[in-house]
């Protein structure tokens, strides 16, 4: 097995992942790189190429999604024969194609957006000045690969205020993002576990069980949550779910599944809930849904969160809360390594939640989400009866119906076509449904002016008319 000989651009706007990818597929296209050739291992070409393994996995997944590369289990990827290759596109052009797409998008309403305009800078820059003292030398060394102490007190103490969890600052492990914590979640639950998964439900995680080689079962989800009788018929050890505002669907999983959920993982010792709760700081009507890992009396849940709603998609901080018996298999597995968080930015957050900033920030921060899907709801109901809605009790997207003879396909490309950035919710479904007209609405990054704006256009584009027009 020799070493790529790969060349990394680190000041570049092109992704780190997107250069190995290139940089492999040409090498293998051009045959540099001999068939049945054994690839480095993740770990080997991260550190050669000092990047992080979650780089290397996204690479070689897209390698592999492509059939330039075989993975095969507990072995290795190899390089795999290529008989037609005229269809590869020379780097110049792909890289051309895509400016261009990513140019043209004028209205953006995909997901992940959030509001910049209401970020507290000027708090957020004091702690930061603060921080960045001679003071504070120390930060500049490696601290506890969980975390720093003060941050993972922090948020054990919001946690439980906020959303119920009981667990010690100890449980909290602290990453730089759920694609960086996952793959070591799936590596302490072994490999004979067996994932569910939420369909329609959230991409990125799906692909992880993927590139990392773990089989992922399909469960529907229905009006009030994950179908849990096809989840108790199933192989599966391991459920990942987003109970408490469901993406892509923002269904609420109900109590009574909720029970029947915590019931299935305690059956087994080996059963486990993974409980993404991704944005539920924004909800609007009635009391906060409780955590699942608050009700868990098993201690068979896995919670998982992360700042990117609450603050900023880059500050690339998330973390977990392991259950006991997990926390002794995570230290012993991952005893070398180093937290993937610079220290400072730790630091900075944790200073913040202390003084209470985060929690004013997050009561501003729902007002100003609230009056934005007020007004986008407002707009929606001029174009009832041919279009509705749903999901709009909590979180920053809802999803978008249109009813009539509308082909999917038609309305994606019309869209598309004039610059207006949107996915339907079959995009994130492993099994499709015929005839199906959902889409995802995220209204995060919009101003309150832009909203009617934005909406309105696309509805000219799909050429829906308000009711009154309609009715004259």
């Amino acid at each position: 097995m020799e070493m790529l000989l790969l060349s990394l651009d680190k000041d570049s706007t092109s992704p780190l992942y997107e250069q190995i990818y290139l940089q492999i597929q040409q090498d293998i296209t051009n045959g540099k790189l001999p068939v049945d050739m054994k690839l480095p291992s993740k770990r080997k070409l991260g550190e050669f190429l000092d990047v992080s393994q979650t780089t290397i996995e996204l690479a070689y997944a897209q390698l592999v999604a492509e059939g330039y590369i075989l993975a095969k289990p507990r072995k290795g990827f190899f390089v795999q024969k290529i008989e037609e290759l005229a269809y590869v596109q020379p780097l110049k052009v792909i890289d051309k194609v895509t400016t261009k797409k990513e140019n043209s998008i004028t209205i953006d309403f995909s997901t992940g957006s959030i509001d910049t305009v209401s970020f507290p800078f000027s708090q957020w820059r004091k702690y930061a000045k603060d921080i960045i003292d001679d003071a504070n030398q120390s930060l500049l060394l490696l601290g506890h690969p969980h975390g720093d102490l003060e941050l993972r007190q922090e948020i054990a103490r919001y946690l439980y205020h906020s959303r119920g969890v009981e667990c010690t600052p100890e449980q909290i492990i602290v990453g730089s993002g759920t694609e960086q914590l996952m793959p070591l979640v799936i590596r302490i639950l072994g490999n004979e576990a067996v994932y569910a998964i939420e369909d329609p439900g959230y991409h990125l995680t799906h692909h992880i069980f993927d590139h990392n080689n773990r089989e992922a079962v399909p469960i529907a989800v229905e009006g009030d949550g994950l179908n849990i009788k096809q989840l108790q018929k199933s192989d599966a050890t391991v459920v990942y779910v987003t109970p408490s505002h469901q993406f892509p669907t923002g269904t609420v999983l109900s109590a009574s599944r909720r029970t029947a959920l915590l019931n299935w993982a305690s059956s087994q010792k080996d059963h486990f809930i993974i409980e993404d709760d991704y944005d539920s700081e924004f909800r609007y009507m009635g009391r906060p849904i409780p955590s699942l890992q608050g009700m868990d009396k098993g201690e068979n849940v896995i919670y998982l969160s992360t700042f990117s709603k609450s603050l900023m998609p880059s500050l690339r901080i998330a973390y977990m809360v392991l259950p006991p018996v997990l926390l002794e298999r995570y230290s012993k597995a991952f005893i070398h390594y180093s937290s993937t968080v610079p220290r400072l930015d730790q630091h900075i957050l944790a200073r913040f939640m202390a003084d209470g900033h985060f929690s004013r920030h997050l009561n501003r921060m729902r007002k100003v989400y609230k009056q934005k899907l007020s007004v986008l709801t407002n707009v929606l109901l001029n174009y009832a009866p041919h279009v509705s809605f749903s999901g709009d009790e909590a979180g920053m997207h809802i999803i978008l119906t249109v009813h009539g003879n509308a082909c999917e396909k038609e309305l994606l490309e019309a869209a598309r076509s004039n610059g207006i950035l949107l996915y339907s919710l079959n995009e994130y479904r492993t099994r499709k449904v015929n005839g199906e007209t959902s889409f995802l609405i995220g209204f995060g990054g919009f101003s309150l002016k832009e909203l009617p704006v934005a909406v309105e256009k696309l509805m000219s584009i799909w050429q829906i008319e308000k009711a009154d027009s309609s009715l004259n």
